[in-house]
């Protein structure tokens, strides 16, 4: 028997097994419900190769952006408690947060539109999972316990001092790079020099931080350690979402099964063109790479991240009979059934167009958000009083400097012109970059011109240069008089 034969008639456990009972059991599942664990082979080909680059890529920039500033800002910090967000460098404040809604309605659009254009490539090429499962805790596994097979009898054998050793082993690692994902997590959120000033202080000085550090430590170790592809095939909303995205035209991991059935085992020197086979030799080896147990030639699953180990797989045992490669590929179900090449829907045109004027309005927003945002408020009770012909209102100032720069601003009234400013300091107010500063001014006007008992008031913040920076409406109070 050849070593194709071998591997074909094989379901890793050393006996042969009929090729489909092996595909009715494969699964996270058994008939009875219960998980069944899922021991995928090492993966190895082009696309798996690709595949690293791109995941070495993320974790680069996962763990050196919270120590990456720009212009003294964190690149990205994203601080619901303190209600501190920086994106790219830039501070946003609860006031802009209607900017980040609609960004994060245009990053959904984006989303609908790659996914009714590509499927779930996301899901295998980019989601934080699947980078963390593949390219970290499961390279771990290989390395401790060793490929597939090796796993597989691990699993069945007594608990004797190989199996504690390799496990306790496993385990620990698995813990100590949940602990480091959860801080670095927690930089992205209160910043890295916060999280080092907690570890420093010891978790007594700090014992609510201390103990939600540990839940999401406990939180990542179980879903990488135990939970995994089970994150991907039943709690995923994305996953969900994508069956009803995705048709005819969208681009996936496709089984072309017109060129591979009648699947048969492989016979050397035989025509099977002839014979009436297809090029499936059965070996089921993009089965055993499946990291969420599925057989691709089913047809396209709500199960399937698009990981591409089964095309490596396929192309491997492809080269090797001296078949064509490409039995399993990426491509449309349109372009396997009726060899209609891929091609921009009008769906995919529509969410293009929606996603181009969010995107456009988005920049707007932000090229408009103003360098600094003023507001003028009367003192809760206050009231006010007449002197030398002048009626008098005080006001309490709040100034928010949006930019990298410290502003040095002054304050009119826009309207009406005449009315007059004092001051409880300068006349020149220093607000220092990404800060509120905080005061009180008054303004009078003249009684005799005053002819409602509140009339509107507009307030101007200018720089040195006579640049407006800002206005704000609100309202001047007077006495009340009778009007006949």
């Amino acid at each position: 028997m050849s070593k194709i034969e071998n591997e074909a008639t094989r379901g890793g456990q050393g006996q042969v097994l009929d090729p489909e009972t092996y595909r009715d059991s494969i699964g996270t599942m058994e008939q009875s419900g219960k998980r069944k664990w899922i021991f995928p082979k090492k993966p190895k080909g082009k696309y798996t190769n690709y595949r690293n680059i791109v995941s070495f890529v993320l974790l680069l920039v996962y763990f050196t952006i919270p120590f990456i500033k720009i212009n003294g800002n964190p690149f990205f910090m994203f601080n619901v408690i303190d209600r501190e967000f920086f994106i790219v460098g830039q501070p946003f404040y609860p006031q802009d947060f209607f900017i980040l809604t609609l960004g994060a309605i245009a990053s959904l659009i984006f989303i609908i539109l790659f996914t009714i254009a590509f499927g779930r490539i996301f899901c295998g090429w980019i989601c934080p999972q699947t980078i963390f499962l593949e390219s970290i805790f499961r390279k771990i596994e290989f390395a401790i316990e060793g490929d597939r097979n090796k796993q597989m009898k691990l699993d069945r054998q007594e608990w004797n001092s190989e199996k504690i050793w390799k496990r306790s082993l496993k385990w620990s690692i698995y813990i100590i790079i949940s602990l480091i994902i959860t801080h670095f997590m927690f930089m992205y959120i209160v910043g890295y020099e916060e999280v080092l000033k907690i570890i420093s202080e010891g978790p007594f000085a700090n014992p609510t931080n201390f103990i939600v550090m540990i839940l999401f430590t406990a939180a990542f170790y179980f879903v990488f350690a135990w939970f995994r592809e089970q994150v991907c095939t039943l709690v995923c909303p994305y996953g969900r979402l994508q069956g009803v995205l995705i048709d005819k035209d969208t681009i996936n991991v496709f089984y072309d099964f017109k060129r591979g059935e009648n699947r048969s085992k492989w016979r050397k020197g035989e025509d099977r063109k002839a014979a009436g086979k297809g090029d499936c030799i059965d070996c089921l080896q993009c089965v055993v790479v499946c990291p969420t147990g599925i057989d691709i030639r089913d047809g396209q699953q709500l199960e399937c991240v698009n990981c591409t180990a089964c095309i490596d797989a396929c192309d491997e045992v492809m080269d090797k009979v001296g078949l064509p490669k490409g039995l399993i590929r990426y491509a449309s179900e349109n372009e396997i059934e009726k060899e209609i090449p891929f091609k921009f829907t009008g769906r995919m045109k529509g969410f293009a167009i929606v996603l181009a004027l969010l995107v456009g309005f988005l920049g707007f927003l932000l090229y408009n958000r103003g360098d600094m945002e003023a507001k003028f408020i009367k003192p809760a009770g206050s009231t006010f009083f007449v002197r030398d012909g002048k009626i008098t209102n005080t006001y309490n100032y709040t100034f928010l400097n949006k930019t990298n720069d410290k502003k040095i601003v002054t304050v009119k009234v826009i309207n009406p012109s005449h009315a007059e400013i004092n001051f409880s300091g300068s006349s020149t107010i220093t607000v220092e970059r990404d800060k509120i500063a905080k005061g009180t001014i008054s303004i009078s006007f003249p009684e005799a011109e005053m002819n409602l008992s509140k009339q509107n008031i507009t307030i101007g913040v200018y720089d040195m240069k006579g640049k407006l920076v800002d206005s704000y409406q609100t309202y001047f109070e007077g006495p009340f008089k009778l009007q006949f």
